[in-house]
């Protein structure tokens, strides 16, 4: 059986296949929009209904990582469709429940949706998330990455975003613009390659540096967008310093992976040579 990228009449995408009889059979590729959430009832409603006119999404799914206010209410009368954690568990927690729910609305008979993952306070900006979708489907990525445009307000120094990018290029040999960048679209197959996720803000960097370094393809592609930067007060402050923590320590247990791998690579026995009978 083979796959190729067509288009239909409309010009929406879809998958070709042949099967093992030379029938050639067309399957629409969809996108589902996983939105991890906390406390984004002010915004949850304009990123929902956003993310629904994105082309080809047909699911856009909001797991509200326990919430206080009612962004899980709002964002279903929206129109998505909506799981919950009791309690917070973090983004990554947050991206795996979600890619699980999708999975399970998969089925069988068509491709696996591709995954593409935007914060919840992005409000109307997020129907820009549309150009990571097309790299994705064309094959000429495994994962594409949102470059932002400047955020005003935006209070940091670039300190945690140029720890992350020494990093990925010294783990990898790919020096991202943007590495902390959460807005990104996926295959099934990358994802799960990616899992466990990091936990806590170094989801993303450790994601990053997963699969580059099992041969996955990433790009970067400009999206305007628009969402809550932090700011230059302590609560800012404190979220940098969160990031920083968790990029480091996403990182550190990388490079013991790769050092442990290596070692193990040593300490393996040479294989037995082959005998031609």
């Amino acid at each position: 059986m083979s796959a190729a990228a067509v288009t239909d009449g409309t010009g929406a995408a879809t998958t070709a296949t042949t099967d093992a009889l030379g029938h050639v059979t067309r399957s629409r590729q969809r996108v589902a929009v996983i939105i991890p959430a906390k406390d984004e009832s002010r915004r949850i409603a304009a990123t929902v209904r956003a993310a629904r006119a994105i082309p080809h999404v047909d699911l856009v799914l909001v797991v509200d990582d326990g919430s206080v206010d009612n962004t899980q209410d709002v964002a279903r009368e929206a129109g998505a469709v909506v799981v919950r954690h009791s309690h917070n568990r973090g983004k990554a927690a947050a991206m795996e429940t979600g890619a699980a729910v999708v999975a399970m609305r998969d089925t069988d008979d068509r491709p696996p949706r591709l995954l593409l993952f935007i914060d919840g306070d992005m409000g109307d900006t997020a129907v820009n998330t549309a150009p990571l979708v097309p790299p994705v489907f064309e094959r000429a990525a495994d994962v594409s990455i949102a470059l932002l445009p400047p955020q005003p307000g935006a209070g940091g120094r670039g300190i945690v975003v140029g720890a992350a990018r020494r990093a990925i290029a010294s783990l990898t040999g790919w020096t991202p613009t943007q590495p902390l960048s959460g807005t990104r679209c996926l295959t099934r197959e990358a994802f799960e390659a990616a899992t466990p996720l990091a936990r806590g803000w170094g989801v993303e960097t450790g994601m990053t540096i997963d699969l580059l370094r099992q041969g996955f393809v990433a790009v970067e592609v400009p999206c305007e967008l628009r969402h809550r930067p932090s700011g230059t007060d302590l609560r800012g402050q404190l979220h940098r310093a969160a990031q920083y923590r968790d990029v480091l320590l996403a990182v550190s247990n990388r490079r013991m992976r790769g050092a442990a791998s290596a070692v193990r690579g040593k300490l393996a026995p040479p294989a037995a040579p082959r005998t031609h009978r």
